[in-house]
């Protein structure tokens, strides 16, 4: 006879969780404190939502994830990047791959996917609760605790025989990231690592780049170095200048590598022609110049930059933009070619958590059973998604990381 399971959270890892539960013979009930499931899914993929990634085979999922990769490998194989892009389609909502093997449904529409999780605990008769938990009750058990239940805010106690947490971490606050499932774990005995910004804006102290907010680069290269002048990640692709920063995929994946943000001094070193060396750059401008030998040199960058950006290249290299490019040196010329291949900003913190996309930090890996995704502290207790001290790159990878846990732990409860 099956157990009857409660899974607290009605995002990804927590539908999956609780319809792969429901479907392997248990009673289940979803609570989740949102009108609507999936409210965070709404929103990812700037509303296009980017399930996965299809990258070759599972270990390059693998080596998407930035911290604490080896707990995964049991999620990862038990239903990888092809099971979740099978598991949709069987759903009725094919899917398409993109740049960087980005997968999101052919529609475009992340509406798309939550119905699809909720047409699977529909079809496995999912109980949904619309509440709010406040704690998860339990009992001494002989030298471990044993989880009975939950207590909600209008419901009141709930008693079960496994409780799954799913509750996210704490980016996207108003979608109801709130860390209450910290202070679940924490209760049960469970340690919750540093929370942390992960895949988030960065800011930087160089001022100029209050003219170029909202500019986008595309086919633009950045290296990060720590204070030792390491590098510590390489990226190419599309960034963004914002207000306060710097912004766009190869920055948000950059931020997943800056682990010690409040006591390192971490740069960012920007290269605007990563197709050209220094000299074939040099090249480049010498045969632009020779267009127009009397242009000024403010008026010959047209070809090689974005207009928005040239005024304040051209504040950078120090070359008096009135000065007619037959004047310009070659020392000049060389300046400028190292300058386009190196711009470097200081990093001076994250954005808010509230605008990272995942949370880095969570529960401990160390205290759940990676395949089962058990809590070793506590029985009748799981973990599933955000909530767990992983996280990973840009591109698809977390949603993967949630479906994976989730599924695994509605497998094994």
């Amino acid at each position: 006879m099956g157990k009857r399971v409660i899974v607290i959270g009605g995002g990804p890892a927590g539908m999956m969780a609780a319809g792969t539960a429901a479907k392997s013979g248990h009673s289940v009930r979803l609570i989740e404190q949102n009108k609507n499931l999936g409210k965070k899914l709404m929103i990812t993929g700037k509303g296009r939502c980017n399930v996965t990634n299809a990258c070759e085979d599972v270990e390059d999922l693998i080596r998407a994830v930035t911290k604490n990769r080896r707990f995964l490998y049991s999620a990862f194989y038990t239903f990888p990047n092809t099971s979740v892009i099978e598991f949709f389609n069987n759903l009725g909502v094919p899917t398409k791959v993109e740049r960087g093997n980005r997968v999101f449904p052919v529609s475009d529409k992340s509406a798309d996917i939550v119905n699809a999780m909720r047409r699977y605990l529909a079809m496995n008769n999912v109980e949904i609760i619309h509440d709010r938990v406040d704690g998860v009750l339990s009992e001494s058990g002989g030298e471990r605790l044993r989880v009975t239940g939950v207590r909600c805010k209008e419901r009141g106690v709930l008693t079960a025989d496994h409780v799954i947490i799913a509750t996210g971490g704490m980016s996207y606050q108003k979608t109801g990231s709130s860390g209450d499932g910290y202070y679940f774990a924490e209760e049960l005995g469970h340690t919750i690592t540093d929370i942390l910004p992960s895949l988030v804006p960065v800011r930087v102290s160089q001022t100029w780049i209050d003219s170029v907010v909202g500019l986008s680069l595309k086919n633009v290269k950045i290296v990060v170095r720590d204070s030792a002048v390491r590098s510590v990640y390489e990226d190419f692709g599309e960034m963004m200048f914002a207000h306060f920063g710097l912004t766009g995929p190869v920055i948000l994946s950059a931020s997943a590598h800056m682990r010690n943000i409040r006591t390192d001094n971490y740069t960012i070193e920007l290269d605007l022609k990563p197709a050209l060396t220094e000299s074939e750059l040099d090249k480049r401008i010498l045969r632009d110049f020779n267009e127009g030998l009397n242009r000024d040199f403010r008026n010959s960058l047209g070809k090689l930059l974005p207009v928005r950006l040239i005024e304040p290249i051209i504040d950078l290299s120090g070359i008096d933009p009135a000065k007619k490019v037959n004047s310009v040196t070659k020392q000049e010329r060389a300046a400028l070619a190292a300058l386009l291949k190196k711009i470097v900003f200081n990093v001076t913190g994250f954005c808010p958590i509230e605008q990272a996309i995942v949370t880095s930090g969570g529960v401990s890996v160390k205290e759940i059973d990676p395949s089962t995704m058990k809590s070793k502290l506590a029985d009748g207790l799981s973990f599933a998604g955000e909530i767990i001290d992983v996280d990973a790159y840009t591109g698809g990878f977390n949603l993967q990381i949630a479906f994976s846990s989730g599924f695994l732990a509605g497998l094994s409860c």
